[in-house]
């Protein structure tokens, strides 16, 4: 459940930025294919790449956890 939870959160920020899945999945040097696995839940993301899509999104992982 708690991949799915971050998923939508990680949906959610990247939605406020007007950037499509692909283009955000470019600006982070993430293979989109893999970053649409993480949004819907399916992946058990490394710390690295929560990393990464948190400083892509400009927050901290503090944010990115929020209400999780």
């Amino acid at each position: 459940m708690i991949k799915v939870k971050f998923g939508h959160r990680v949906q959610e920020l990247r939605r406020k930025t007007g950037l499509s899945q692909e283009k955000f999945a470019l600006l982070i040097n993430m293979d989109r294919t893999y970053f649409a696995s993480v949004e819907s839940g399916k992946r058990n993301i490394s710390i690295e790449n929560i990393y990464k899509i948190a400083n892509g999104l400009n927050v901290t992982m503090e944010e990115l956890f929020r209400d999780i």
